[in-house]
């Protein structure tokens, strides 16, 4: 693979995990599972636009999946649960 496929995102290896982000209220949210012994970790990256600077917050949990769709799939639920409890706050 050229060095321009991979800046670029070229050949076909990339993850989909990256592509869009899922939209919730005024967040973006990135599901980002991690690859582990024993399964993915939940994690996922979460965005939002405050005065016009993007604020963002990593987030991770112990919580553990067999399968990275379903590790996407409760990376998102959590990320959700996250935003509607602390909102802006996670960005303190």
């Amino acid at each position: 693979m050229s060095i321009f496929s991979k800046l670029f995102g070229g050949g076909g290896g990339g993850s989909k995990l990256q592509a869009e982000p899922e939209l919730h209220k005024e967040y973006r949210i990135y599901p980002e599972p991690k690859s582990e012994s024993g399964g993915y970790r939940i994690g996922a990256r979460i965005e939002k636009d405050i005065d016009g600077e993007v604020k963002v917050h990593h987030m991770i949990r112990a919580d553990k999946c067999q399968s990275p769709e379903e590790a996407e799939t409760m990376s998102l639920l959590k990320a959700k649960v996250l935003i509607d409890q602390q909102g802006d706050d996670i960005f303190r």
